[in-house]
């Protein structure tokens, strides 16, 4: 049965259409999308949308849980997945990478191959694009919230064992370009397709540039567990602001990074490079308590997430908050925000062929929203799976 969405603006978000319709086909992929009075009548569902805003589903390509769920938790590992599911689509998510870590090569080769089967099943919310391996090659001295005992140095028959694991499900790896090793585990993943983003790691601006030049395309949040800038030394964050065409990860929870900050790398990389990500732990979306991440036991208080020791340890940002700080808080306009967690990360992880914008033939993977990125429908494939109206 189609649906027609009416009344409402559109981000598409390379344009904003005043009055619009968008037509959603029985097939899940979007039929029209254009001025109110040109849509063409289809039977079905039609749905008054004035004074919300239609826009791509947000695609958040880092996040290791929340809802009091951890990726990766064995026993565990695809009921978690079909819950968060479930759950972050109430904060217009229509797409996620699973986050994940363990605690040795072989913990990790089988936790991939569980995810694998879990992914190749499908979950009921929100599209689980893939699997996102943060780690376990980092710099030990930019391990962030990470357990030190989980990292290792780079080994390629791990890392070909984790590939073969993950049956073409893995799509991103972080990785730190300094260490021994680590160019030929970039190539070995870059040949077969993965993303390859530099992150945790302290490599000078030299080593850093021509990473960034190579195999790693993209980097893990950017300011975070990284060398950051000197004068005299620019160091990863340098690098990163030098850069012609990589993307970068923001963690625009303003816990993070400062919006002062934000503001330099969107004015240094431009609206369409950067990538908004929640980097979110269990503890997204609860109260203040106690939570896992990565082997370690995190607080958070005030809906700052901390080690014993002060580090900051993931976030319990949702993406629509950081939508809505980017654009109130740092003074980015409410479309480019929007297609900085929408398009953007499907150019980054290569989605942008179905998904990322609104456009005849594309995937209806929506979400509507007011002008406070409020969440008000969400539509997933063209299926409703969540709905404040």
């Amino acid at each position: 049965m189609a649906t027609t969405l009416d009344y409402a603006w559109i981000f598409t978000p390379t344009e904003v259409i005043e009055r619009g319709a968008v037509v959603i086909s029985d097939d899940g992929r979007i039929a029209y999308v254009g001025p109110m009075e040109d849509a063409p009548r289809a039977d079905g569902l039609r749905l008054d949308l004035r004074g919300l805003i239609v826009v791509p589903g947000f695609a958040d390509i880092h996040v290791h849980g929340g809802n009091g769920i951890t990726f990766g938790t064995p026993g565990k590992i695809a009921t978690d997945l079909a819950a968060y599911s479930e759950w972050i689509v109430s904060r217009g998510v229509t797409g996620f990478l699973c986050s994940i870590a363990a605690p040795s090569s072989e913990a990790l080769v089988q936790m991939v191959g569980t995810f694998a089967d879990a992914l190749d099943a499908g979950v009921p919310g929100a599209e689980a694009l893939g699997i996102h391996l943060e780690g376990p090659f980092v710099n030990p001295e930019k391990k962030g919230a990470f357990n030190p005992a989980w990292l290792r140095k780079p080994d390629i028959k791990e890392a070909k064992a984790a590939l073969e694991a993950g049956r073409g499900w893995v799509h991103q790896m972080t990785l730190a370009p300094e260490l021994p090793g680590a160019q030929e585990i970039a190539s070995l993943f870059r040949s077969a397709g993965v993303v390859v983003a530099l992150g945790h790691s302290n490599a000078d601006y030299a080593t850093a540039s021509a990473a960034l030049r190579g195999n790693f395309t993209h980097v893990t949040h950017t300011f975070n567990a990284q060398r950051a800038f000197h004068h005299r030394e620019p160091g990863v964050f340098g690098a990163v602001m030098a850069s012609d065409e990589i993307t970068a990860e923001l963690i625009a929870d303003t816990i993070h990074v400062h919006p002062g900050a934000m503001k330099v790398l969107v004015r240094c990389l431009g609206t369409d490079r950067v990538v908004l990500i929640t980097d979110a732990m269990a503890g997204a979306g609860l109260p203040d308590g106690t939570y896992n991440l990565v082997g370690r036991e995190v607080t958070v208080k005030d809906g700052r997430a901390t080690l014993a020791d002060g580090t900051i340890s993931g976030s319990t940002a949702t993406m629509n908050q950081c939508v809505r700080n980017i654009n109130q808080k740092v003074g980015v306009l409410l479309p480019e925000a929007v297609a900085m967690a929408s398009l953007n990360p499907a150019r980054a992880m290569g989605f942008a062929d179905r998904l990322g914008t609104i456009g005849v033939g594309k995937d209806a993977s929506l979400t509507v929203i007011d002008e406070d990125v409020n969440v008000y429908l969400t539509v997933v494939r063209g299926e409703i799976v969540y709905s404040n109206l």
